[in-house]
């Protein structure tokens, strides 16, 4: 299978045509500065608020929002509904990714729902649920074919200067300036489009639904030297006639597109002057306020005014941080206190183990003179010098655990800067330890002689009970009771057998 593959990628790659540097330069720069509005905007969950009102969006006619998602039609006959910014938008160009569903029982829906952008909110009308003559542009998502054209679900696109009438019966195609088929009813996932309007083109992308892939789009409509009005309100609708489905607006996100060069407006260029004053004086007002409050509660409840406040009593993150890192310095310093305290019990065991080995291989060779210049030359030096090994290691440990309590002290005043070092220290005392370990046992081996090794007792002899005599009589014994019985049992069977 690779084999195969590489041969199509070669060519692929040969016969696609080469990009300039200076022309992916250009296209990267021509990428829009992306800037969401959330007062444009609407997503769940928490999306509606304890009055029942969506922020910054005000819904009609039998739109029933939710916390998760907006209802614009049940699946009841003749129903409309809609969903409109509160506020128009003061941005030029723009981009809108809608998330939906449409469900309903039929194999056939109705009518349909429509994603709008026009000078003034259509609040209710026979568009889908929204006013005709509008100014603006329509996408719309048609579910019934009137024309009989078998062209139906699709999506359209309708641009109007506030003049025209939508053609119903013709499903709009007299009028639409793009359009593509697409099945957007009973989807296994919820269907998302993306609605792009960037230097007077209108682009049109659709996620069908089939995958969870939120960024599975494919090409849709594309609508050319298009001219929307610079500010206008976004909105959302949808209808039903004599078939009915379910029209469900999960979210609805909006972002601003600067052209490259220009600087994207702050945040509070967009608010009035008069609206900044306003929003000031009642801050200015809410705070002498809470100050009045403050000393009143003060002047009722003298008792509480030594109580530490809130802010005292809880710790902050960094307070808690900074708690655990001492914590664990403080036990590192305990357990290398410890370690410490068994290496001095460690060495003094060695010295007294040294002590006990050397006067023993004195009185050996005491014990034989013709071998004690042999002794000497061969056990003796061989024992210094491992102890002396051992005395050096075992001072070094120390000293690298001496390194270590000063470096855990230094992190105790310092923060955490020591734990890498307090690590290293703990595997270096690791590494001696095996190595005293290792020592000591070859000491240990080096010291007992071969000779003087205890060997476990032998046996003794396990007497005889039984003679030959005794076996075979107990032999002819077993045999004649075998017979017996086999004898016995053949007379009580053929005895029973009378009986049948």
């Amino acid at each position: 299978m690779v084999a195969l593959l590489a041969p199509l990628v070669l060519l692929l790659a040969l016969g696609r045509p080469a990009v300039s540097g200076a022309q992916a330069a250009e296209g990267a720069a021509a990428v829009p500065h992306r800037r969401f509005e959330y007062k444009y905007s609407f997503k769940g969950p928490h999306l509606v608020q304890a009055d029942g009102t969506v922020p910054f969006w005000v819904h009609t006619g039998n739109a029933i929002p939710s916390a998760d998602q907006i209802r614009i039609t049940t699946s009841l006959k003749s129903q409309k509904g809609s969903v409109w910014t509160k506020n128009k938008s003061i941005f030029q160009y723009w981009e809108v990714e809608v998330t939906f569903r449409v469900t309903g029982r039929g194999r056939i829906g109705a009518d349909g729902l429509a994603i709008w952008f026009t000078e003034e909110q259509g609040l209710e009308g026979p568009v889908f649920g929204a006013a005709d003559k509008w100014n603006g542009v329509g996408i719309f998502f048609d579910s019934f074919d009137n024309d009989a054209k078998k062209n139906n679900p699709g999506v359209i696109v309708v641009g109007n200067n506030g003049k025209l009438l939508y053609d119903h019966q013709n499903d709009g195609s007299t009028q639409a300036l793009a359009s593509c088929q697409r099945d957007f009813r009973n989807k296994p996932y919820p269907v998302r489009v993306k609605i792009t309007y960037y230097q007077k083109t209108l682009t049109v992308l659709i996620n069908n639904g089939f995958t969870p892939d939120k960024e599975d789009y494919e090409f849709c409509a594309k609508v050319d030297d298009m001219v929307l009005p610079s500010q206008g309100y976004f909105g959302i609708s949808a209808a039903t006639g004599g078939l009915a489905d379910d029209h469900d607006v999960l979210s609805f996100l909006t972002f601003q597109l600067t052209e490259p060069g220009k600087e994207a407006p702050t945040p509070d260029a967009e608010i009035p002057q008069k609206d900044k004053e306003k929003y000031q004086e009642e801050f200015e007002h809410f705070q002498q306020e809470l100050d009045k409050k403050k000393e009143e509660f003060q002047r009722e409840h003298p008792d509480v005014q030594g109580q530490p406040a809130a802010d005292d009593v809880f710790e902050t993150v960094s307070d808690r941080e900074l708690r655990q890192i001492f914590e664990g310095q403080n036990r590192i310093h305990l357990e290398i206190k410890q370690l410490n305290r068994q290496l001095d019990m460690i060495l003094d065991e060695q010295r007294k183990y040294v002590s006990a080995v050397t006067e023993e291989i004195a009185k050996r060779g005491a014990g034989f003179p013709g071998q004690q210049g042999q002794v000497s030359q061969q056990e003796i030096d061989t024992v210094v010098k491992t102890q002396e090994e051992v005395i050096r290691q075992v001072k070094e440990i120390r000293s690298s655990v001496t390194d270590a309590l000063r470096s855990i002290s230094g992190a105790q005043h310092a923060g955490s800067a020591g734990v890498y070092e307090t690590t290293q220290h703990f595997n270096d005392i690791k590494e001696h330890l095996h190595v005293v370990k290792r020592d000591i046992e070859h000491l240990v081996q080096r010291a007992t002689p071969s000779s003087d090794k205890q060997k476990c007792p032998e046996l003794p002899p396990f007497p005889s009970c039984l003679s030959t005599m005794h076996f075979f009589i107990f032999v002819a014994v077993q045999s004649v009771l075998f017979i017996g019985y086999v004898m016995y049992r053949s007379q009580q069977e053929a005895a029973a057998k009378k009986f049948f």
